[in-house]
């Protein structure tokens, strides 16, 4: 069976759609003036700021009382009608960027029997960084009596033939259109159509042979080769992992095999797709002996290595960082310093832009590393070579441009 499927998905039937979509939950969370202006855009209309805590929200006194809220506010939303549900069904959808670029996806379900988060995973879908296991617990609070999951999980594949998404694309025209209309706070605008029948029987089998096949593109490389890997939102992925593992345990002996509680909505997207960028994050080390550090690193370098910039002071350079340690340079990286400030004085930081990452790198007693642009076609050779990739590896583009919550699915 394959892994990503098509679902009974929920759509609303309201008057602004607009001020049903809000962004990820875990957007903005220093930043709770953000999330005060989307209650007062969404004003009484039915929306999804109702149905999702904010992680702004957790540890403030109003987290409690409005995880409560959010699961009565669900089933208000069913009882009255706000959702249609379209049967064995995909959405295909274009989310137009603040760039111009226009990012597609298909919206279905996963399989979590064939995910698993953990480190040294060999599942089908894969976590690509690191799970903070601390993050999950708040998440399942909100899921674990939930009625309807919503998410804003955005699910990859390595289809560097575009044989999966791009035959739904080139026939939009003929789909019925779901919906078509701007997203606040500057989310750019979003467009999905209804894929069902024959498109999802088609979807479904050329689904089946990509899976059958896709260990042919990383032969030769150590480790089990994976079909999905998660881009973002794990974190709310591990939270229905967890909840779905936390059922099975209540019901040991009955089959859970058809439970809506053992699959999760998630967007497969293509990392080929011309409007899938991914951002390096550089390191930046701050309170310590930059040059000691950079003599201690020249140890894990190698002629024919990943070439790294440093910068200290005035000062740049290269080092060619030992590629037989991981298939990405920050997996070099990252193991040395982790190793090296468990030893030494220094403060780390992830930094997103060149030149900020020069002007802290110009610091007393701070050394800065210019990461390079991961290719595509790394992420998942790394994740299958080296496993869980080290934390902040990659950004998928700006906050504004994270998937808004806008489809649905009953889990209960």
């Amino acid at each position: 069976m394959n892994a990503f499927l098509p679902a009974d998905i929920l759509l609303p039937q309201v008057d602004s759609m607009e001020k049903w979509a809000v962004i990820a939950c875990d957007q903005f969370s220093s930043q709770p003036a953000y999330w005060e202006r989307v209650r007062e855009t969404a004003g009484d209309a039915p929306s999804t700021i109702n149905l999702i805590l904010p992680e702004a929200e957790l540890g403030t006194p109003q987290e409690a009382a409005h995880t409560a809220l959010i699961n009565k506010t669900m089933a208000r939303y069913q009882e009255s009608g706000v959702f249609q549900t379209y049967a064995r069904s995909f959405v295909y959808v274009e989310r137009t960027l603040e760039s111009g670029a226009i990012r597609k996806g298909l919206v279905g379900m996963v399989d979590l029997d064939a995910y698993d988060y953990s480190v040294g995973s060999v599942s089908a879908i894969r976590a690509t960084e690191k799970t903070v296991v601390e993050r999950i617990p708040p998440r399942m609070r909100v899921r674990r009596d939930a009625p309807i999951e919503l998410p804003h999980i955005l699910m990859l594949c390595d289809d560097h033939d575009k044989v999966l998404l791009e035959p739904i694309a080139a026939r939009k025209d003929s789909l019925p259109k779901l919906y078509d209309f701007d997203l606040m706070e500057g989310g750019g605008h979003i467009t999905g159509w209804l894929v069902q029948g024959e498109d999802v029987d088609a979807f479904e089998a050329r689904l089946a042979d990509y899976t059958a096949n896709v260990g042919k593109k990383y032969e030769g490389l150590p480790g089990v080769p994976m079909v999905f890997a998660v881009g973002d939102g794990n974190h709310s992925l591990a939270t229905a992992k967890s909840c779905y593992e936390e059922l099975k345990a209540a019901h040991p002996g009955e089959d859970l095999s058809n439970h809506p509680a053992r699959y999760a909505l998630v967007e497969l997207e293509n990392i080929h797709d011309e409007a899938q960028v991914f951002e390096p994050i550089h390191r930046v080390i701050v309170k310590t002996d930059p040059e000691k550090l950079l003599a201690d690193l020249q140890a894990w370098c190698a002629p024919e290595g990943f070439p790294v910039t440093w910068y200290i002071g005035d000062r740049s350079g290269t080092v060619y960082l030992d590629k037989s340690r991981s298939q990405l340079a920050v997996g070099v990286l990252q193991g040395f310093l982790d190793g090296w400030l468990k030893d030494n004085a220094g403060e780390i930081d992830y930094i997103h832009g060149d030149d900020d990452l020069r002007q802290l790198a110009a610091q007393d007693r701070a050394i800065g590393f210019l990461l390079p642009a991961m290719e595509k076609s790394q992420l998942f050779r790394g994740v299958i070579a080296d496993g869980i990739l080290p934390r902040k590896t990659f950004s998928m583009g700006h906050a504004r441009e994270k998937r808004y919550y806008l489809e649905g699915r009953a889990i209960k």
